[in-house]
């Protein structure tokens, strides 16, 4: 019993311990997520209108889709970056 109650005071302690970002963290954070929105859509617009042929546009396609893979890891890559800077 005694060990249940110790395992719960470590749980709760450790799960309260956080830090907040900053203003300008999170402003960057909503600047990035709004940014990649508009890439993403722009790409979509540029795929439907795409007339080059199933080739050319599958490959496009695929060159979207890795750049918005690598923008999206880059930016939450900062973005944990900045919350283990505050812990």
């Amino acid at each position: 019993m005694k060990a249940l109650i110790m395992t719960l005071a470590l749980v709760g302690f450790v799960g309260s311990v956080h830090a907040d970002e900053t203003v300008k963290e999170k402003a960057q954070a909503t600047t990035n997520d709004a940014t990649r929105s508009v890439k993403k859509g722009v790409h979509r617009v540029e795929e439907a209108v795409c007339t080059e042929g199933d080739a050319k546009c599958l490959a496009k396609k695929a060159e979207h889709r890795a750049q918005e893979a690598g923008d999206y890891t880059k930016d939450k890559a900062s973005e944990i970056k900045n919350d283990v800077d505050k812990k």
